[in-house]
C-alpha cells in the first residue's frame, strides 16, 4: 500500500528549474507478475523534467550513475516522446500535447521516451483531478511552443549570469575546456596545423553572419580562392553556403564538403573553379573528385527515421526473444543495421580515393547540413588516430556537426512542431562509430558507454551542442532571451550556454572515468617494452598492398566469392553489403574500394593508423548496451562485455599504479599511491590497494552496467491496462491518427 509519506516528498530542482504540478500517492509500475514490487511516491512535473519522489527501494540491488542534473526516476521533457492517458473503467485514452484538453479523469498515464524507455504510473490512489492536472502539465511542458521556452534558457540565464548581468559559476571557454569549440579562428589555426594544411587559411567573410546564416562566423578555404571571390560565389550556392574544408590527409589530400549549386548557369563555371583551388592546395596537384551524397545509394532523413521507428517497435514493444530467428529477422527488417553498413561503406570509399589515389574528395549535398556529417566524420574517424581520442571526437562532433551546422533542433524535434524534419543522424553516426569500437577496440580512447551517455546528452536541452540548428540561431535567440528577461551581456555577444563537452555538468570525475578505455593504445598511452615505458606513435599507413590473401579460397583472389566457398579466417572476409536490386551488381565484380578494403584487412591493424571496418552483416551486430539496455529479459546478471571491462581495468589501473611508483623511485621519491600528491587513476574500476583486499566484481554489474532496466520499462503483463491493449495492433509508435477518433 501507498505511504502517507509521499506527502512529505520534495523534488530536487536545478538552477531555473520550477515546479509546475505534482500529485502524491502514485504507483510507479515495476514488476511483471502484478503490483507487489511497485514503488510509491510522488509525480511532479517541472519545466525541465518528470520526476518520480519515492521513498521507497527496488527489492534487488542495483546500479546507477549520479546524474547532477536528473535523480534516479527523472526523464527529461526534451525526453518524452508521446504522452498517452488511459482511463480503464471508460475504456479511454487520448495523446495529450501542448494546450490539449482532457475529459476523463486518468487512472494511468505511459510516457514514450526517444531513449527507448517506456515508463507508466497508475493513479490508483491519487486524487483525479491532480491526476488529470500533472498529466495535462507534463502534455504542455513536453511540447514547447517557442525554442527560447526550452530549459536551457532558464537554466543558462539563472545559473551562468546574475541579476547584474555577471558572470556566476560560468564556463570558461578558454580555460579547463580542452575540447576546441571551433567558435574562432585560433581553433581553425590549430587544426590546419596539427593536420599540415598548409595550403588552407582561416576565412571570416560570415562574421556576424553576414554571408550565410547557416555557416560559422570562421570557416577554412583554399588560399587560393580570394574573399571577395568566395562573396561572390556565395549566392551560387544552396543557403549560401559556400565550400568548407575538413581535414587534410598527411599526403596533402582534403576533405572538403559542400551544398548544390542552385544556379544552372553557373554550375559548371563554379565547379571548375572550386576544383581548381582544391587542386592548387595539394602539393602534387592531384585530380579532385566529387562525391554525390544524394545520388540514390545512401538513404534519406526519412529512411534512417522510419528505420529508427521499426527498431524500437523491435526492441521495447515486441516480446522480446533474442534467441528466436524471428526477432533477429525482424530487427533486420528494420533496415536500421543496412543503413549503418551503407554509410560505413560510403566513408571506406572516400577513405580509398584521400589514402590510396592521395586525391581529394568533395562531398557534395543539397544544404550539406545531414548525410554530408556523417560521411565527413566517419572518414575522419577511420583515417586520423586524433579523432579516435577523447578531445579529438569532441572536437570532431564540434566541428563537423556543431559548427558546420546540423539541424539537431529540427531532427532531434525538441519542439514537436514537425515530424517530418525528425532524424537520428546523429545516433546512426554514433552506431558506426561504435562498430569501429567494437571491431577495433584498442584504438579509441573512449568506450561505449561514452557514446550512449553522449546519445543521451541530445535530450538535456541545456547544452549548445544539441539545442539549436546552427550557431547564428544560438546568438540570436540567446541575444533577444537576454533582452527580455533584461540580462546585461557586457561585452558578450550573447548568452553562453555550456557545451555537453563540460562532463562535470553531468558527473563526477569519478563518474566519468567510465569513458575510458582500458585498452587504448595512444600517442599518450604509455606501455612497458623490455622494462622500459614508452608511448606508441602515429605511423602512416603504407600504400603496398597485396594482390593476394594468404589461406583463402581461390575464388576470392579473383576479385569474388563463390556461394560454396567458406572463409575461416576472420581477417580474410570480402566486404559486401545488401543494396536495392537496382543498384546491386554482379557478384564476380570487385570496385578498386572494395580490392582496398579487402587488402587491408589481411594485414594486422595498427591502433595508431588507418582502420577500416568489416562490412559483412555478421560482423556488425545489434548495439545491445545503447537498444536493449531498458529491457529486463535482455539484461545478463554479472554478465555480458562489462565483466571483460572490469578485469581490464583493474589490470590497467595496476600497471598505471606501478608506473606511477617507477616514475617516483627514479625520481627520488616515493610518495604514497594514495597520498596528497598521487595523481588521479584513468580507471572506474581499480586494483585492490593491499594483499589483503580482493578486486572481484562487483555484485551490481550487469551486461546493461551502467545502465539499469528495473524501474524504467515496464512490460505489457504488469497489472492494469496491457500496452497490447493500448497498441491496438500498431507497428510503430502511436500516432495521432490512431487516437484520431477516440473518445475525448
Amino acid at each position: 500500500m501507498f505511504s502517507s509519506d509521499s506527502v512529505s516528498l520534495s523534488c530536487s530542482c536545478s538552477s531555473g528549474e520550477i515546479v509546475v504540478n505534482e500529485v502524491n500517492f502514485v504507483r510507479k509500475c515495476i514488476g511483471a507478475g502484478g503490483s507487489q514490487d511497485d514503488l510509491w511516491g510522488k509525480l511532479v512535473c517541472t519545466n525541465f523534467k518528470v520526476s518520480f519522489v519515492t521513498h521507497d527501494s527496488l527489492p534487488q540491488q542495483r546500479f546507477q550513475c549520479a546524474h547532477r542534473l536528473l535523480g534516479e526516476y527523472d526523464v527529461p521533457l526534451a525526453c518524452v516522446d508521446q504522452v498517452i492517458t488511459v482511463n480503464d473503467a471508460k475504456g479511454k485514452r487520448k495523446i495529450l500535447g501542448s494546450n490539449k484538453k482532457l475529459k476523463f479523469n486518468p487512472t494511468e498515464l505511459i510516457l514514450y521516451c526517444k531513449d527507448f524507455r517506456i515508463i507508466r504510473f497508475r493513479f490508483d490512489e491519487a486524487g483525479p483531478e491532480s491526476a488529470k492536472k500533472v498529466c495535462l502539465a507534463i502534455g504542455h511542458y513536453s511540447h514547447p511552443a517557442d525554442t527560447q521556452l526550452l530549459f536551457g534558457f532558464e537554466y543558462v540565464g539563472t545559473r551562468f549570469y546574475s541579476s547584474s548581468g555577471e558572470r556566476v559559476n560560468g564556463i570558461d571557454p578558454g580555460g579547463r575546456l580542452q575540447t576546441p569549440l571551433f567558435d574562432c579562428s585560433s581553433d581553425w589555426d590549430r587544426e590546419i596545423k596539427r593536420t599540415g594544411a598548409s595550403e588552407w587559411r582561416v576565412c571570416s567573410i560570415n562574421k556576424d553572419y553576414l554571408v550565410s546564416p547557416s555557416l560559422p562566423e570562421f570557416f577554412v578555404v583554399p588560399s587560393s580562392l580570394a574573399d571577395q571571390d568566395l562573396k561572390q560565389y556565395a549566392c551560387y550556392f544552396s543557403a549560401q553556403r559556400v565550400p568548407l574544408w575538413c581535414w587534410n590527409h598527411p599526403s596533402g589530400s582534403a576533405l572538403v564538403r559542400m551544398s548544390s549549386i542552385t544556379e544552372p548557369l553557373q554550375q559548371r563555371k563554379l565547379d571548375q573553379r572550386i576544383c581548381n583551388a582544391v587542386m592548387k592546395s595539394h602539393p602534387l596537384r592531384s585530380d579532385v573528385h566529387k562525391v554525390e551524397l544524394e545520388n540514390g545509394l545512401l538513404p534519406t532523413i526519412h529512411d534512417i527515421q522510419a528505420a529508427l521507428v521499426k527498431l524500437r517497435q523491435f526492441c521495447v514493444i515486441e516480446p522480446f526473444e533474442e534467441s528466436e530467428d524471428k526477432w533477429l529477422s525482424s530487427v533486420e527488417s528494420s533496415r536500421w543495421m543496412e543503413y549503418v553498413r551503407v554509410f560505413l561503406k560510403q566513408a571506406v570509399e572516400v577513405v580509398y580515393v584521400l589514402e590510396w589515389k592521395q586525391a581529394s574528395v568533395i562531398l557534395q549535398e543539397e544544404e550539406d547540413r545531414d548525410l554530408s556529417c556523417v560521411v565527413a566524420s566517419l572518414v575522419q574517424v577511420m583515417c586520423d588516430p586524433h579523432c579516435r581520442s577523447l578531445v579529438g571526437f569532441q572536437g570532431l562532433v564540434q566541428k563537423e556537426w556543431v559548427m558546420a551546422g546540423h539541424r539537431f533542433l529540427d531532427r532531434c524535434n525538441h519542439l514537436k512542431r514537425n515530424d517530418k524534419e525528425e532524424s537520428p543522424l546523429f545516433l546512426l553516426f554514433l552506431n558506426c562509430v561504435w562498430q569501429l569500437l567494437e571491431q577495433h577496440p584498442t584504438a579509441f580512447e573512449f568506450t561505449e558507454v561514452y557514446l550512449s551517455v553522449l546519445s543521451d546528452s541530445m535530450w538535456l536541452p541545456v547544452f549548445s551542442t544539441f539545442l539549436f540548428n546552427c550557431p547564428q540561431q544560438r546568438a540570436e535567440h540567446s541575444r533577444d532571451f537576454a533582452l527580455t528577461k533584461r540580462i546585461s551581456l557586457g561585452q558578450e555577444q550573447a548568452l553562453r550556454f555550456p557545451p555537453v563537452w563540460d562532463w562535470s555538468q553531468q558527473f563526477s570525475l569519478k563518474d566519468q572515468a567510465l569513458f575510458n578505455n582500458p585498452l587504448y593504445v595512444g600517442k599518450s598511452a604509455p606501455c612497458v617494452h623490455n622494462g622500459t615505458v614508452r608511448t606508441y606513435s602515429h605511423r602512416r599507413s603504407k600504400r603496398v598492398f597485396s594482390s593476394t590473401l594468404r589461406g583463402v579460397p581461390s575464388a576470392l583472389r579473383n576479385g569474388s566469392l563463390a556461394e560454396h566457398d567458406t572463409l575461416m579466417r576472420r581477417s580474410s572476409l570480402v566486404s559486401r553489403l545488401r543494396t536495392d536490386s537496382g543498384l546491386a551488381r554482379e557478384p564476380q565484380q570487385e570496385t578498386p574500394a572494395e580490392r582496398f578494403l579487402r587488402d587491408w584487412l589481411s594485414r594486422p591493424a595498427e591502433p595508431n593508423s588507418l582502420l577500416l571496418p568489416q562490412l559483412l552483416p555478421s560482423h556488425l551486430p545489434l548495439w545491445r548496451l545503447h537498444f536493449l539496455r531498458w529491457v529486463p529479459e535482455a539484461r545478463i546478471p554479472h554478465g555480458g562485455p562489462i565483466t571483460a571491462f572490469h578485469e581490464l581495468s583493474v589490470l590497467a589501473d595496476e600497471i598505471e599504479t606501478l608506473q606511477k611508483r617507477l616514475r617516483q623511485y627514479t625520481g627520488g621519491s616515493i610518495p604514497a599511491p594514495d597520498g596528497p600528491g598521487a595523481e588521479p587513476s584513468r580507471m572506474y574500476f581499480k586494483a585492490a590497494s593491499s594483499p589483503q583486499e580482493t578486486a572481484g566484481a562487483p555484485d551490481y554489474l550487469s551486461s546493461t552496467f551502467p545502465f539499469s532496466p528495473v524501474g524504467n520499462l515496464c512490460r505489457r503483463s504488469i497489472l492494469g491496462t496491457p500496452l497490447s491493449k493500448i497498441l491496438n495492433g500498431a507497428k510503430i509508435w502511436l500516432s495521432t491518427e490512431t487516437l484520431a477518433n477516440d473518445s475525448i
